[in-house]
């Protein structure tokens, strides 16, 4: 069991290794697509194990918890690990046709399974500490990939996107060393019963604030989320896509961890301020996207948004709430990576991103327009696609505790989404290219079509999954959800004590 969860950590370092080693040769990219490939199934046998024993946990060098380095996998985390290696697969093999052969010469593979191995170890740590190192592998391998290439817009926005990082990761260490003082401990398990025993806990919950800001600026809640549009749009799609995917959504994972397992002693306070962080964050997400008219820009200020409804899941606390947030997490991941590769093989066949440049794809590219209704649909919570069924959960959370406001403000943002949608609908696809260009997929040569369209299929068939068939995903989510409230098999697998 420990090397099942070592394993997820352990093959993006080896990956990244040898892609380094052979960056110059055609193998390195095909030595990524071996790897995450490897990651995919390491992570679907770590899945299966979780379902069948409950939560893993394993003490690194035999140091007991919480002396140790401690890696734990509940439901939520191997989910985590699952659709990061999915995400990664597809990111790769979309990669293989849009990355240029001078970035993957200066080190694309190896950066991007560095990435991976950082996301994972975020899901999989049982320690803050670990958790904060982890946050530094992503940030380091993601700033290096956002200004691979070194344009002056790249390295403009990742100017902004190291700084309120830097500043998210002095607000880690700072809170880590105020909750180390009080508790003597930053293994989670053990928090979650040294805590109890604090007397001062005024001095707690600011602690729990200071935890707030530094995993809402990772997560882009408001007001915390501007380095996020002016810097995701830069990079290459590819890089875009993962990004899009997968960092906001550890920082979401992190502020669900702490506040279900260690912040939990003052939820009238906690939980209320993230809940109305989460109702502004869908408002100001999703005016941004409306005032945007580029295809990246508007699909970042969506990212925004739809955080919002994940931290609102959280934010509510009870099952039904955080069942919505858990099954919002994985669906987002998904759709959301697939819209940014849409909108890399239109910027490739129509010439831009810019709405006001391209046009005449679904005259000429009906498959493509095709695979974009699928993901925005999804995002705008059309049924039956997975989208639907995951703000429906939030809502009906919202509702049962006759937060009508807050359930109507969730409403409202989604008709919003769909006009949105629809913009770029209206703008892309159905007039013609204002230059009199024809964008066809048939241009492109066999062997980039395939590594372009086969992640786009492949998650839009997982997103239709997931809508058409949503039981097992929804009792999985609820499963999931059990366990956050009510954590004891979590403390007790890793302390191997009974809380």
């Amino acid at each position: 069991m420990s090397w099942l969860l070592v394993y997820p950590i352990l093959i993006p370092v080896m990956t990244a290794v040898l892609c380094y080693l052979f960056r110059n040769t055609v193998a390195g990219r095909w030595i990524s697509v071996a790897g995450t490939t490897a990651l995919l199934l390491a992570s679907l046998m770590l899945m299966s194990e979780v379902l069948d024993q409950g939560v893993l946990a394993a003490q690194m060098s035999n140091w007991d918890a919480p002396f140790g380095i401690t890696l734990a996998a509940d439901l939520l985390g191997g989910v985590m690990v699952v659709i990061t290696a999915i995400t990664g697969l597809a990111t790769v093999i979309y990669s293989l046709s849009e990355i240029p052969e001078r970035l993957e010469r200066l080190g694309f593979h190896a950066l991007l399974q560095t990435l991976l191995m950082g996301v994972c170890g975020a899901f999989l740590t049982g320690d803050l500490f670990n958790l904060y190192v982890w946050f530094e592998v992503m940030l380091i391998s993601s700033f290096g990939l956002l200004v691979l290439g070194g344009t002056r817009e790249q390295l403009d926005g990742g100017i902004k996107y190291v700084l309120l990082n830097l500043i998210s990761t002095i607000m880690f260490l700072s809170g880590i060393g105020l909750l180390y003082g009080l508790t003597g401990t930053l293994n989670m398990a053990d928090l979650h019963l040294a805590v109890r025993g604090v007397e001062n806990t005024g001095l707690l919950t600011t602690i729990a604030v200071m935890f707030m800001v530094a995993f809402g600026v990772k997560a882009a809640l408001f007001p915390l989320f501007f380095w996020l549009p002016a810097s995701y749009h830069t990079p290459p799609v590819a890089v875009s896509a993962i990004f899009a995917g997968l960092l906001t959504k550890v920082g979401v994972y992190a502020l669900i961890r702490m506040f279900t397992l260690v912040f939990d002693q003052d939820v009238g306070f906690t939980h209320t301020l993230l809940l109305w962080l989460a109702v502004v964050t869908m408002v100001t997400g999703v005016l941004g996207a409306a005032a945007m008219n580029d295809f990246r820009r508007i699909l970042s200020f969506h990212i925004i948004s739809q955080i919002g409804y994940m931290v609102l899941g959280l934010a509510l606390y009870t099952p039904l709430g955080l069942m919505g947030a858990v099954f919002y997490l994985v669906h987002h991941i998904i759709v959301k990576a697939n819209l940014f590769f849409v909108a890399g093989v239109a910027k490739r066949i129509a010439g831009s991103t810019d709405l006001a440049r391209i046009g005449g794809l679904y005259a000429h590219a009906p498959l493509l327009a095709f695979l974009f209704l699928i993901p925005a649909f999804s995002l705008a919570g059309f049924p039956p696609l997975s989208g639907f069924w995951a703000k429906y959960v939030v809502v009906k959370a919202a509702l049962d505790l006759e937060m009508w406001f807050v359930a109507g403000v969730s409403l409202a943002v989604g008709l919003l989404t769909i006009f949105s949608m629809t913009k770029i609908w209206g703008a892309a696809f159905w007039p013609a290219h204002p230059d009199g260009l024809k964008p066809r997929l048939s241009d492109l040569p066999v062997g980039d079509r395939v590594a372009l369209m086969l992640p786009i299929v492949a998650l839009a068939a997982l997103t239709c999954i997931i809508g058409l068939f949503p039981e097992p995903f929804v009792q999985f989510a609820e499963r999931a959800a059990g366990q956050l409230l009510d954590p004891t098999d979590y403390v007790t697998t890793v302390l191997g004590v009974q809380p």
